[in-house]
């Protein structure tokens, strides 16, 4: 039996067990008082404030015991004086003074950088919300005619435009160059008159006859003007003929204006001069003095007759993004055959100009005067020019893959992945780049995939990056990430892993799946994953499509596509790989035409036995919960993530236990389109404090606390659209500081109600103030997403949008004392009660709330036809919601109850109450 002795300290021997052996004995006899030192032979010495009985065999060093205020090694019969320490070493005794050993700090030892910093304030203080950062890109001034070095005018032009400065400056001579002085005129008279009459009456003539002929001489001088006007909306100008450049041309005669005739010769001399600069190749001039063609689209407007020569800018030309806003070339040299001639002249000379290495002017004639952008973006990416090339692209607005490629060959790849990601261009750009440069395309497949990893997107990710076998190891910790999400995700992430050669630890779990043990949707992804992904194992690939087989057999298919044929040639690719025996027992998925209605996976509440007005009915728990809930959504994996005010957040599994928790306010989640992250947004009044969750890793991290009317309840993973005084304002939540990256509306625009939200639209209430108007002008506006093109403006009736719903498509539904009705078609939607009560409603989803005693009752929906009908016993009048994500329809009321279904009405997948416990 080994001896006990009492040890007051210890000599950890480091150089032998080492440092990270030495540090866990350390701390596992740390006492309150205790200290540790470094010897100069690389030893520690651990003290302790008093000593301790310990086993000589079981101590984590050589014990050492207190004489006389020193510290000698147990054996020793030296003297030892106090503050010193004696040891044997090698066969000598060694004296060392222990103050002047080097102290060591075991706080050194603790890594922090995975844990989460929370500075707590007082009780009250208020959130002070951040400044919003500007940074909404701005497309670039492209000016072509500066970096050709062409002047602005020449002498000749300007002396012509000097002769013509007494003429309109207007455009155009349309009714208004006539009417308005004759109305002056007319005024003028009529004012006169009566003064006039009086003298003229004195002199013998009768004032009536007198103001009859000025009213008469006033009208035919307003006929003149109005027929001109009629004249020249119905086309009946009469046409004359001359020749430019060999070529007949027509002009309309100017026969009622007194210098017509001059005018139609100045343009035709003006036509002349161009026309033999650019035949003489004195570029200089010819390009100076050309004029812009609209590229052959008039838009559907007329030709107006001008009375003065096309007017040059008076500041430098800058190619505005849409050419659309400038006037068109107007008169006679804006006629057809003119425009014809012209554009045959500009293409001679951007093929002379090219051929004389002269890139710049070449482009500007493609770009300026042609109104041909893409093609000058070829001639200058050829030329090398490609950085010019992707600035101009982008001005002018060409196609998103186009500019993404031109700006990372150009060397701009952080430039070239914001357009990208704004406009989903990412893989257009990939396979145009695949063809010319493949190193690019994988350099900017990388790039994606990093980008969708840094959005929380585990799966884009892997998708991004796994056409290249040379990118696919790169993803094996994004495919652990997406295993640890569920539901889906985790089925295609290990079909993924498998693929990779993942060892038996991935086997035995993707078998644990596709036998039934996890979520019905994650099995069947699997399944789905495995028919074009074979596993790099032949055993294991070929023991897996056999319980893929089954798998698919016992849910009637694959759950995926309704294409019957899809479903055929998935179940045909896992039979040829899956064990032969086994599958010449196996029948073939039979899809079911009824629906079955599963049982409440709780117990607290009831399955309605029949249907109301052609929808299911469902029963939520008959009693509150004892949390308050803000906010809830069923998730990917089957989980419930609620969010539950100042009670913080709780991540509650199908039966309503709590896998996760998080003790951070929260009354509203805004999810990520992808399901892997989220934010969580507190309020206090119109100030939101914001905080990231991670839904893999299940980290929380603080971001900001800002000012805002509205949050919308989904994002992509990055771009978080809000609602302020200046209109919609996008942010950029990947950034320390909120950064606007897009706005929209502004300038007296103002939204009503709630804005509707999804990945390829989103829709809201207009309301503006027009110039000249009393009263506001209410409109329903639709933009695609993620560019934020503004697709469709439609009027609608005040009253309408007080109590309507948006829907990200477009579409807008208003409650009535009829019902339900669409504003977009002659639709209604048809409810189980009298429409007394509240609509609300998700991006595409709407609910309907009728209170009856204490009794709430939801219809939600889709379209026309109510899926089902939710009923919450005992429920006051307080909020409720709906959400519809991951495949799944969410309801909740605040009173601490959970409803989730299926979208067609057919199975509840949780019926939870709330509680602390």
């Amino acid at each position: 039996m080994s001896p006990v002795v009492n040890a007051t300290g210890f000599v950890l021997d480091v150089p032998v067990i080492g440092a990270a052996e030495a540090a866990d004995r350390a701390l596992a006899g740390w006492r309150d008082g205790a200290a540790l030192r470094e010897l100069p032979d690389g030893r520690w010495l651990f003290t302790l404030p008093e000593p301790v009985q310990t086993p000589a065999d079981r101590a984590p060093g050589q014990p050492l015991q207190s004489v006389r205020g020193g510290l000698t090694a147990v054996g020793l019969d030296q003297a030892v004086r106090p503050g010193e320490l004696l040891l044997n070493a090698g066969g000598l005794t060694v004296r060392h003074v222990i103050a002047e050993l080097r102290p060591l700090n075991p706080s050194d030892w603790l890594d922090l950088s995975g844990v989460t910093l929370h500075r707590l304030g007082a009780v009250g203080t208020p959130v002070v919300p951040e400044a919003v950062r500007e940074g909404v890109p701005r497309p670039p001034a492209v000016d072509l005619r500066a970096v050709a070095r062409i002047p602005e005018s020449t002498a000749r032009r300007a002396r012509r435009l000097n002769r013509d400065a007494s003429l309109s400056d207007e455009p155009s001579v349309g009714t208004e160059s006539v009417c308005l002085p004759a109305a002056v005129v007319f005024l003028v008279l009529v004012l006169s008159a009566v003064p006039v009459a009086r003298l003229v009456a004195q002199r013998g003539f009768h004032p009536g006859a007198f103001l009859l002929s000025v009213g008469a001489g006033c009208a035919v001088f307003l006929g003149f003007g109005l027929r001109d006007r009629r004249d020249r909306r119905a086309g009946r100008v009469r046409r004359v003929r001359g020749t430019v450049g060999g070529r007949a041309v027509s002009r309309p005669s100017a026969r009622r204006a007194p210098a017509g005739h001059s005018l139609s010769r100045r343009h035709l001399r003006y036509l002349r001069d161009l026309t033999r600069a650019f035949e003489e190749r004195r570029w200089e001039d010819a390009l100076r003095d050309a004029i812009r063609l609209d590229g052959g689209d008039t838009g559907g407007r007329p030709y107006w007759f001008s009375r003065r020569l096309p007017r040059r800018f008076a500041g430098p030309l800058r190619p505005a993004p849409e050419l659309g806003d400038r006037p068109l070339v107007v008169g006679p040299i804006g006629g057809p055959t003119v425009h014809r001639h012209l554009t045959d002249l500009y293409r001679k000379a951007a093929e002379a100009l090219d051929r004389e290495g002269r890139t710049d002017e070449a482009a500007f004639v493609l770009a300026d005067l042609l109104g041909a952008p893409a093609e000058a973006v070829a001639l200058l990416d050829r030329h090398g020019r490609t950085a010019q090339a992707a600035e101009l692209a982008e001005g002018r607005r060409l196609a998103p893959d186009l500019v993404v490629r031109l700006w990372w060959r150009a060397g701009e790849r952080e430039r070239a992945v914001r357009i990208a990601h704004h406009h989903a261009a990412f893989a257009p750009a990939v396979e145009r780049l695949t063809d010319t440069d493949p190193q690019a395309a994988r350099d900017l497949r990388a790039a994606w995939a990093e980008h969708c990893r840094t959005l929380g997107d585990r799966l884009g990710a892997v998708e991004a990056a796994w056409p290249d076998e040379t990118l696919r190891p790169t993803v094996a910790a994004d495919l652990r990430d997406a295993v640890a999400l569920g539901g889906p995700a985790r089925g295609r992430a290990l079909a993924h892993l498998l693929a990779l050669g993942a060892g038996d630890a991935t086997r035995g779990l993707a078998r644990t799946v596709l036998d039934g043990g996890g979520e019905a949707s994650g099995c069947l992804a699997l399944a789905t994953a495995l028919a074009d992904l074979p596993a790099a194992d032949p055993a294991a690939d070929r023991e897996l499509t056999t319980a893929a087989l089954r798998a698919a057999v016992r849910a009637g298919g694959f759950g995926g596509s309704p294409d019957v044929r899809t479903e055929r040639a998935r179940y045909e690719r896992l039979l040829k790989r899956a064990d032969p025996l086994a599958g010449a027992d196996l029948p073939r998925p039979r899809r079911s035409e009824r629906r079955a209605v599963s049982g409440n996976p709780v117990g607290e509440g009831r399955v309605g036995e029949g249907r109301v007005s052609g929808a299911q009915l469902f029963t939520a728990a008959d009693r509150p919960g004892t949390l308050p809930v803000r906010d809830a959504a069923r998730l990917d994996s089957g989980a419930v993530l609620v969010a539950c005010g100042h009670a913080g957040v709780r991540l509650l599994a199908p039966d309503g236990r709590t896998r996760a928790r998080w003790e951070v306010p929260a009354d509203q989640l805004v999810l990520a389109d992808h399901g892997g992250t989220a934010l969580l947004v507190a309020r206090y009044g119109e100030i939101h404090e914001i905080v990231h969750l991670d839904l893999a890793t299940r980290a929380v991290r603080p971001w900001t606390a800002l000012r805002a009317r509205e949050i919308v309840p989904s994002f992509d993973g990055r771009l978080l659209i809000t609602v302020d005084e200046d209109g919609i304002t996008v942010l950029d939540t990947h950034t320390p500081r909120p950064t606007a990256v897009w706005r929209e509306l502004g300038g007296g625009q103002r939204t009503l109600g709630r804005i509707a939200r999804s990945p390829r639209g989103c829709t809201a209430i207009v309301q503006a103030r027009a110039e000249g108007r009393m009263a506001a002008m209410t409109e329903l506006w639709h933009w695609d997403q993620p560019g934020w093109e503004l697709r469709s403006r439609h009027a609608l009736n005040p009253a309408d949008a007080a109590d309507a719903v948006t829907l990200a498509d477009g579409r807008l539904l208003t409650s009535g004392p009829t019902g339900l009705r669409w504003t977009s078609a002659e639709l209604s939607v048809e409810l189980p009660a009298e429409p007394e009560g509240t609509l609300h409603g998700d991006a595409t989803w709407w609910a309907f709330t009728t209170r009856h005693e204490a009794t709430a009752q939801v219809t939600a929906g889709t379209g026309t036809t109510p899926a089902f009908t939710a009923v919450f016993p005992g429920a006051d009048a307080g909020p409720m919601g709906l959400r519809h994500h991951a495949g799944a329809v969410t309801l909740w009321h605040h009173s601490g109850r959970v409803l989730a279904t299926t979208p067609d009405g057919a199975t509840v997948l949780a019926n939870l109450r709330v509680t602390a416990g």
